[in-house]
């Protein structure tokens, strides 16, 4: 019973990212730079407390593969968190599930499996899924919105999303929380130049990332802290004692909750089509996973 209740805080948790990030007042490169510094030091204390050995042998080994998935974990941060400007945390959250369907597109190319009729069903109920939830927001757009930019944004994440989830299945002898805190230090090296390249280009000093303001900065390091950190010391540490079917069922309170705290905080509109469209693209994902393949993990969702 504690390793779910401690599963579904961690989702209820992922699911209010997006709340956040909308308080932060720095690009989305800058907030995906700061929430990977931030939780990799934090993941590196904790890592320390309860003593986790990482084999050098086996970083070696996989560094490769480190550096892609890192990078590719960075990159997807921005597009998402691109995506939360640009259109509803509902509509972000709901859409970003579509990284199932790019999962079961390409592992029969990159992991040799096979693909069946009822995954292809699967593909093709979720992509209509995600065009009635665009379709719904490109209709009730207002000026605050840009919902077609923000959709693309929103599936470019899911696509890099899925590549990361396709590159951990090449991974080999590094478990979920090393893997996830080498992946956050690669995020961040990556990052890092990237940032203050465009800094130096505006002409800004490195140091106006520190003017972001009160609110920013406690919005930041919760990001880092609670929604990354922490959140993935509950998962990594309860995901052992729990089915693989479990957590999966499990991992869909963070959408829901995502939609629904969206609606109570934010005041965002819960249409019939965002519904139906949201029960289509997680629907589709939980059955095409039941029926055997490459696991969603949520474990880097968000």
């Amino acid at each position: 019973m504690r390793a779910k209740i401690s599963i579904i805080i961690s989702m209820i948790v992922f699911g209010s990212i997006g709340i956040f990030v909308k308080n932060i007042n720095l690009s989305s490169m800058e907030i995906a730079l700061f929430r990977a510094i931030i939780a990799s030091l934090f993941l590196i204390v904790a890592g320390i407390v309860i003593k986790i050995n990482i084999s050098v042998k086996d970083i070696k080994t996989n560094l490769l593969l480190l550096v892609l998935s890192g990078t590719c974990m960075g990159i997807n941060w921005i597009a998402l968190f691109q995506g939360y400007k640009y259109t509803t945390i509902s509509n972000a959250t709901l859409g970003y599930y579509s990284a199932s369907i790019f999962v079961i597109m390409l592992s029969p190319i990159v992991l040799k499996e096979k693909i069946t009729l009822t995954k292809v069903i699967c593909v093709f109920t979720a992509m209509f899924g995600l065009f009635l939830i665009i379709n719904e927001g490109n209709s009730g757009s207002s000026d605050t919105y840009n919902h077609m930019l923000g959709m693309i944004y929103v599936v470019s994440g899911a696509m890099l999303y899925a590549t990361v989830i396709l590159i951990n299945k090449r991974i080999k002898n590094l478990p979920g929380f090393e893997t996830a805190l080498l992946q956050l230090m690669v995020a961040a090296i990556t990052l890092l130049p990237v940032v203050l390249l465009q800094l130096k280009t505006q002409g800004d000093s490195p140091l106006v990332l520190l003017n972001m303001g009160t609110k920013s900065w406690i919005n930041i390091l919760l990001l880092g802290i609670v929604h990354t950190g922490f959140a993935y010391l509950l998962y990594f540490g309860s995901v052992k004692e729990l089915s693989a079917q479990s957590i999966a069922i499990l991992s869909y309170i963070d959408p829901v909750s995502a939609v629904i705290m969206a609606m109570i905080f934010l005041g965002e509109d819960i249409t019939i089509a965002k519904i139906i469209g949201g029960i289509l693209i997680l629907g589709s994902t939980y059955f095409a996973e039941s029926t055997g393949g490459t696991k969603i993990p949520i474990k880097q969702k968000n």
